[in-house]
C-alpha cells in the first residue's frame, strides 16, 4: 500500500465491528488489518470513511461517533470529523482538493 491512512485502535470488545463498518463504508476500497496484539493498524489507500449511521448498525443505536476517540489511540494521515462521520484521507489530497476548490471560486 503506497499511501495508507486509517485509525490505530486499541484491542477491545469492539473493535472487530468498527472494522466491519470502515469496510461496509469503502466498499471500493481494500481495507488492511494489522493484528499487533494490544492494538490493530486498520488502513486503507488515500482515504478512509467511517460514518456514525453504519457503526450504530453494528454497535447499537446509541453508539456516537465521538466515543470512537477513546478506542483510537493513533492514526495515520489527516482526520476531519463531523458530526456524522470521521474521514483519514492522505494529506496531499486534501490539499489537492483545496485547490480545486480555490479555481472554482
Amino acid at each position: 500500500m503506497k499511501n495508507p491512512v486509517g485509525p490505530i485502535l486499541r484491542m477491545g470488545d469492539e473493535v472487530e465491528q468498527v472494522i466491519a463498518a470502515i469496510e461496509d463504508d469503502n466498499p471500493d476500497q481494500e481495507i488492511e488489518v494489522i493484528d499487533r496484539g494490544a492494538y490493530v493498524r486498520v488502513q486503507g489507500e488515500d482515504r478512509v470513511v467511517l460514518t456514525e449511521e453504519t457503526l450504530r448498525r453494528y454497535l447499537g443505536g446509541e453508539f456516537e461517533i465521538r466515543s470512537l476517540e477513546t478506542m483510537m489511540s493513533s492514526f495515520a494521515g489527516r482526520v476531519i470529523t463531523t458530526s456524522g462521520s470521521i474521514v483519514w484521507e492522505k494529506i496531499s489530497a486534501r490539499r489537492a482538493a483545496s485547490a480545486g476548490e480555490g479555481v472554482k471560486a
